[in-house]
């Protein structure tokens, strides 16, 4: 026998509140954002977010840490841990600007969303394996002033140089790339146009029943003015207008369940199928770098000791971006599947709720609309 939509849900509940426990057990690095303020300067305005971390790790001097962060500074360690790590998915940050049709920059809600978004992302990072042992991190994570550390780094010539290499290599293209990289490849692209059609569709519809919680707004109180005029119909009249708005408020609810739940979920994949793109156009800068190298080395009698430790030296970073990119692709998918599958999870949940209460509130309607039998007889009996 099939199981109720509802027992379907509850199993899906379970299985994530196992895996939910099961993770807890073995962190061991526990980071919460809050606490947004705003600071009002001459020049600029900005929100500090309080992070705070918990941590048994040995490295760490302290088992507790306070400190307050600007977007920047998570921009800052973004870059350092992609500068680092080339091939391995770092985590998105929000957008820094708002796109159009959305909340205002520095809207209350709009900093409770970068919050939320921030907090998933610094714990992204601290769930990974290899990117939770950065130093970088740590820095960011326990150093009260990050402005001297943000100094440190490659210059803007060194980032000039590696700008102009890669433009280099991707003009110069690569003689052949490995199958499963051509595979992972044609997977990003059908990935990003899937996720970021169904994004805007999904936007589409929460504007669209918006527009609905609107009409159903202005439909309800025409019901209860029509019922001050007609006598005989007020309480069907006052009944329909009742459950015009209960489901006007349910509906209310559906629509802020999806656009706190669902558009962010949806809306993060959609950034990390363009950190993909990303990830693998360095992939395939780093083997490009080694093609030129090699073909250089086999037509140039001269200077082939230098090239050839060149050589060598690109022949392990093409194995190392590789093996990285190969390590972290298979935990990115796992990790990837389970977040779109919990949203989903809970969309469903709350659109079946969402139906059973609406049908509740017709079906209580249409019982209060039905006439007694002896009621009726006395009515045809009078007349």
């Amino acid at each position: 026998m099939p199981n109720s939509p509802s027992s379907m849900v509850n199993q899906y509940r379970l299985e994530e509140d196992e895996e939910e426990q099961l993770d807890a057990n073995t962190k061991d690095l526990f980071i919460d954002v809050d606490n947004p303020e705003s600071h009002v300067t001459a020049i600029e305005t900005f929100i500090m977010y309080r992070v705070l971390t918990k941590t048994t790790r040995s490295e760490f001097d302290s088992s507790e840490y306070e400190v307050r962060r600007r977007y920047q500074d998570f921009l800052w360690l973004r870059s350092r841990l992609e500068e680092n790590h080339p091939t391995l998915i770092v985590h998105p940050l929000p957008e820094k600007f708002v796109m159009k049709g959305m909340v205002e920059r520095f809207n209350d809600d709009f900093i409770e969303t970068r919050r939320k978004a921030l907090h998933r992302f610094l714990n992204k990072i601290s769930a990974h394996p290899i990117l939770s042992y950065s130093q970088h991190l740590k820095v960011f994570l326990t150093a009260q002033e990050l402005s001297s550390h943000r100094k440190q780094g490659p210059g803007f010539l060194s980032r000039m140089g590696e700008t102009v290499r890669a433009v280099a290599n991707s003009v110069r293209g690569l003689r052949s790339r490995p199958e499963e990289f051509t595979q992972m490849q044609e997977y990003v692209e059908d990935f990003s146009n899937k996720i970021c059609s169904v994004d805007k569709v999904t936007q589409r519809i929460i504007k669209e029943q918006r527009e609905y919680v609107d009409e159903l707004k202005q439909y309800s109180p025409t019901y209860t003015q029509w019922a001050g005029s007609e006598e005989e119909l007020a309480e069907s009249l006052n009944g329909v207008a009742s459950c015009v708005e209960r489901c006007s408020k349910e509906t209310e609810e559906q629509i802020y369940h999806l656009s706190e739940v669902l558009v962010p979920t949806l809306h993060e994949y959609v950034l990390c199928a363009e950190t993909l793109k990303a990830v693998m156009r360095r992939r395939d800068n780093i083997q490009a770098e080694f093609e030129a190298k090699s073909e250089a080395l086999a037509s140039r009698k001269a200077d082939q000791d230098a090239l050839q430790e060149e050589v060598d030296g690109l022949a392990d970073r093409v194995e190392l971006a590789n093996n990285a990119l190969k390590g972290d692709w298979a935990r990115w998918q796992n990790i990837m599947r389970n977040d779109l599958k919990s949203a989903f999870i809970s969309t469903a949940e709350k659109n079946m709720e969402y139906y059973e209460k609406c049908l509740a509130v017709w079906e209580s309607f249409l019982l209060s609309q039905r006439v007694d039998p002896s009621e009726q007889r006395d009515v045809e009996d009078t007349s």
